[in-house]
């Protein structure tokens, strides 16, 4: 090349590159790189923490399933078979065979008591209040989450633990007032103090000029079904305010056959602890009189025919009555710190002309309570009285005026509960501790 020749490239070169210069085009393609780098690394954390996060509630929903069933459990079994319980169903709901390991063993389950004021637990085996599970997937035990995009930054897992505690408590309305799963019926002239509970898994009906105070509660699954006269709001002070949606499962029920057996044994946590001696005091229910009948001791009444006529002026302290016979009291039996039991299934297994006393007038003190508990009904034509006193039946609870419960009163109908008119009903929040009581469950932490 000459000399000229080479002077005009070097020339049109540095023309070229003069006009590159000032060019704009291209400008933000390597920040355009910086940027989709960052969105990567954003999507990466994203990706990976919705994962993780994922993770973490699949491990609550599963100790809140094994919280409950342990404690569930517990209820009718020992510790250590609840504790297994609770862990099957951990892996029932996260398979031990998939990806994610032993989430739960037998040492993360502890039973105990919690306190709602501290949000503190306190294990111990003796203690069925309370169940506590805590779940994990962590390195130590071989089943951490593992992590997607963040595995190329040597962030291969995530260590993470959760807990759930679950509590026993009782509801207020099972522990004084009026429970069925049919209808409860209510007539008119009645009075309910604060805190007493009317409730129907179906619905309750009532007539006029009754009282609910303030802090009442008349519960059914459906206010639409409330069922009153067309001025019932105006003629029934305090009903509307009192008027609550809710249903409850009556598990009392289903523990009537170990009431029976425990009360029968003198043994379990459904037998008195008034009960001393466990030998039973059989009673010919053809000629009983107050001296058949021994303070501490579980007594059976026989009778013929299949009906007991209980006699009249009887006040029987501490004891356990049981029978299958058609049970007619007379008039003003008073029963103290006594469980009669009645496998007899008639629709008045229970009956009453009149004056008949559950529990002793003791102003709510602890103890001197009763229980009624049957298979059949009960019926009881008037002035029937309550001072901490229960009625379970499996049919109708059936009682005419002048019925008397401001001092602690309970029942509970697998079937429909039908009062007429002039009772006064109210709520002593103590003095019941003797009601036979199911456990019911829920999620405390």
């Amino acid at each position: 090349m000459t000399s000229a020749a080479a002077d005009t490239a070097r020339t049109r070169a540095a023309a070229l590159l003069s006009r590159l210069a000032r060019e704009e085009d291209g400008a933000m393609t390597i920040l355009g790189l910086y940027v989709l780098a960052g969105a990567f690394v954003v999507s990466a954390l994203a990706i990976d923490f919705a994962y993780l996060m994922a993770s973490q509630t699949q491990l609550q929903v599963a100790a809140d399933s094994a919280a409950h069933a342990a404690l569930y459990y517990r209820d009718t079994h020992d510790a250590d078979d609840a504790r297994a319980r609770a862990v099957a169903i951990a892996k029932h709901d996260l398979p031990e065979s998939a990806r994610y390991g032993n989430v739960l063993r037998p040492d993360d389950v502890e039973f105990g008591w919690f306190d709602y004021a501290t949000r503190s637990f306190t294990p111990s085996d003796h203690i069925q209040t309370a169940a506590r599970v805590r779940p994990s997937r962590a390195a130590a035990s071989g089943n951490p989450v593992a992590s997607i995009f963040f595995k190329l930054v040597d962030k291969d897992w995530w260590d993470i633990r959760t807990e759930a505690v679950f509590t026993t408590f009782s509801p207020p309305c099972l522990r004084e007032g009026f429970v069925a799963e049919g209808i409860v019926d209510i007539q008119s002239n009645n009075g309910f103090a604060s805190g007493f509970c009317v409730h129907s898994n179906t619905y309750v009906s009532l007539n006029s000029n009754n009282t609910f105070e303030p802090g009442t509660v008349v519960s059914m699954p459906d206010l639409d079904k409330l069922d009153m006269p067309k001025s019932g709001f105006e003629r029934n002070e305090g009903l509307q305010v009192a008027l609550r949606t809710g249903y409850y499962r009556l598990r009392v029920l289903r523990k009537i056959d170990e009431i029976h057996a425990d009360i029968t044994s003198g043994m379990g946590r459904y037998a008195p602890n008034y009960i001393q001696g466990l030998s039973p005091i059989h009673v010919d229910g053809r000629k009983m009189s107050a001296g058949d009948f021994v303070t501490g001791r579980i007594h059976h009444i026989h009778c013929s025919g299949g009906k007991l006529n209980f006699p009249g002026g009887l006040h029987l302290r501490r004891m356990v009555l049981i029978t299958d016979c058609e049970v007619k009291f007379g008039q003003n039996v008073v029963l103290e710190d006594v469980v009669f039991f009645n496998t007899n299934t008639s629709d008045k297994s229970f009956n009453a002309a009149s004056s008949l006393q559950l529990g002793v007038d003791d102003n709510c003190a602890a103890g001197g309570g009763a229980q009624l508990v049957t298979r059949g009904g009960v019926n009881v034509a008037s002035d029937l009285r309550l001072y901490g006193g229960q009625i379970i039946a499996l049919k109708n609870i059936e009682f005419a005026a002048n019925a008397h419960g401001i001092q602690g009163a309970s029942l509970v109908s697998g079937q429909q509960i039908d009062g007429t008119s002039n009772m006064d009903m109210g709520f002593c929040g103590a003095g019941m501790e003797q009601n036979f009581e199911a456990s019911y469950f829920r999620l405390a932490r």
